[in-house]
């Protein structure tokens, strides 16, 4: 009995040993909990990895756009005046033929030339008008306010081209041409006298000077007529018509009989 109780107090006093049941049993999962750990430490290892292999796949398809970007960065200045050179050429180079501005043309556009025309005749407002380069006998017959009804249009001939220090002169229905006009270019027009070649055949030796077509210069080779006299000469024919006789002149501000009587066998209408 003592033995026996004994026993007992000794295996109820040490009691059940750790990780069992009162019976000596473990409990359940405990021989599963390590394989459960391998496998989780397994796992990560695994994600790991991947990780790993996704990051150096990214840098190595990153890694040529950094170094370009590297390259277009820091090397402003190499490989960077390259790109500066398309806007704008180096100096040893000099300017680029295709960026400059064009060369303006020759003509009215560059010199703001025009041309100055002494319109005369049978034109409402007979004068000097300033027309474009290129201008025809159109728009100076225009601009001295169109033909009077006594104009003799058919001799005229519109679409000619004018000429700077020009003297055009519409004549009169029945009026006759000076002979200068007459013998003249063809394509001009019978009312037309161009120049300083409109004073009938003045360049010829003894020729007479013809006061409906002269120019003030011609006017100034008269004896006694200066050029205030020539000046007033062609003013009186502008703002009067042709002269329809040489005693016109007589009606010239500045020219009485003595001057008249040495112009008489030198002029002509």
């Amino acid at each position: 009995m003592e033995a026996g109780f004994g026993s007992h107090r000794g295996a109820s006093a040490r009691g059940p040993e750790p990780g069992g049941d009162e019976h000596g049993l473990e409990p359940p999962g405990a021989a599963a909990g390590p394989s459960v750990r391998v496998r989780v430490g397994i796992g990560a290892a695994v994600v790991l990895v991947v990780v790993g292999l996704v990051a150096s796949v990214l840098i190595t398809a990153l890694s040529p756009v950094g170094a370009a970007t590297t390259l277009g960065s820091g090397g402003d200045a190499a490989g960077g005046s390259q790109s500066a050179g398309a806007g704008a050429p180096s100096p040893a180079s000099g300017p680029s033929h295709r960026a400059a501005p064009p060369e303006p043309e020759a003509g009215a556009d560059a010199t703001g030339a025009v041309l100055l025309v002494h319109v005369l005749g049978a034109v409402a407002s007979p004068g000097v008008y300033e027309l474009d380069e290129g201008a025809r006998v159109v728009d100076a017959v225009a601009a001295a306010g169109g033909f009077t009804e006594q104009a003799d249009q058919a001799s005229v001939n519109l679409a000619r081209p004018l000429t700077d220090g020009e003297q055009l002169r519409v004549f009169a229905v029945g009026e006759a041409p000076p002979a200068a006009a007459v013998g003249g270019d063809a394509g001009s027009g019978a009312g037309a006298v161009a120049g300083g070649g409109g004073a009938g055949a003045a360049g010829a030796p003894g020729a007479k000077v013809n006061l409906n077509a002269a120019t003030e210069l011609e006017l100034d080779g008269l004896p006694r007529i200066g050029p205030a006299m020539a000046a007033r000469i062609i003013a009186w024919r502008t703002d009067n018509g042709p002269f329809s006789s040489v005693d016109d002149l007589l009606q010239v501000t500045g020219i009485g009989d003595k001057t008249f009587e040495g112009l008489r066998d030198l002029v002509t209408v």
